[in-house]
């Protein structure tokens, strides 16, 4: 009797678990998004957004406008409707968190050294 209950809850906890770590989120991420944050510092205020679902995970790109460059973001958390990365520029770390409004409008702010940034983003048309 003892193994069967001990079974039970070893199987609960694995299901947990799993259920956790294989949360998909509410609108998919993937493609380009342009992006406006109209009082980062100039160059830096707008540009597009790539997020790419491959081997399991998330992982993304920002390029700013007047250049092909595409950096890659580093800690992608896609869960649910949120989206949080971390951005390593000009010697700064800024963490950007976004809520997917809908499949084609992201919300959010970059947070920097010098204050939080408004952020919005828009899914381009392929």
């Amino acid at each position: 009797m003892k193994k069967i209950l001990l079974l039970s809850v070893l199987l609960v906890c694995i299901t947990v678990a799993l259920t956790a770590q294989t949360q998909k989120p509410k609108f998919d991420p993937v493609g380009k998004w342009k992006f406006d944050a109209p009082y980062a510092p100039e160059g830096y205020n707008n540009g597009i957004m790539e997020f790419v679902f491959a081997e399991g995970k998330y992982s993304a790109f920002i390029s700013f406008t007047g250049s092909d460059y595409k950096i890659p973001l580093e800690g992608v958390k896609v869960a649910n409707d949120s989206i949080r990365l971390n951005l390593y520029v000009e010697g700064a770390d800024i963490v950007i968190k976004l809520k997917m409004e809908s499949d084609s409008k992201i919300t959010g702010a970059a947070l920097s050294p010098d204050g939080e940034i408004p952020l919005t983003a828009v899914k381009e048309k392929q």
